[in-house]
């Protein structure tokens, strides 16, 4: 195909894509922030957050560890399927992406209940680099189902296109993705003992 033609479906489909996101249910939130349109400077992108939940480290943590259930909660998450799980990890296949862009990788997943879950891809066709790591710490005093969550994502695509795509709406599908966590507690725990409240953001 020439690569003129190739270059205007690119084109056509990030079109396509970015209208598609924007539509997408979880972006109808009170949380919902401006685009960022930044040119890119660096291919690799980093988002960390700290913040205050009305749940407890075990709760969350039971959350966020069930990674082969991830395909029904979690934003843009397709499939996921769980294989080599031992004592502390676990390999996840999973499927990301919105039509007409969907990716597969395997995720290498330490845990550590209830502190830590480390989800690290090296290879794969979407990633060069990709890491999610949240960390869980005791909450307020008075509060025992309360906890800190460290929230950390780090990422780089192997594509200009995807790496377009994440500069557009890189902190609002991360945040989004972070928020279903706490949803689908609400729905296993029910209601949580006090309002979320970030303590502190990083991005880059």
């Amino acid at each position: 195909m020439p690569l003129k033609v190739t270059n205007s479906l690119r084109t056509i489909g990030l079109a396509r894509s970015l209208w598609q996101l924007q539509n997408h249910r979880s972006f109808y939130t009170s949380d919902r922030l401006d685009f960022d349109f930044t040119p890119i400077t660096k291919a690799r992108r980093e988002f960390s957050q700290k913040k205050l939940a009305g749940y407890s480290m075990d709760q969350l943590y039971s959350v966020v560890a069930d990674v082969e259930n991830y395909y029904t909660f979690v934003p843009f998450c397709k499939k996921s399927f769980v294989y080599a799980k031992k004592p502390g990890s676990l390999k996840a296949d999973l499927i990301i992406g919105f039509p007409p862009l969907n990716e597969s990788y395997t995720s290498n997943v330490t845990l550590v209940r209830p502190s830590l879950i480390r989800a690290e891809c090296r290879d794969g066709r979407l990633f060069n680099y990709l890491l999610n790591e949240w960390k869980f710490s005791p909450g307020l005093k008075d509060i025992p189902m309360s906890c800190v969550i460290d929230f950390m994502v780090a990422f780089e695509f192997k594509s200009l296109l995807h790496s377009q795509l994440s500069n557009l709406f890189f902190d609002q599908i991360v945040l989004q993705m972070e928020y279903a966590f706490i949803q689908e507690a609400g729905k296993r725990f029910g209601p949580p003992s006090i309002r979320s409240h970030v303590l502190m953001v990083n991005k880059s």
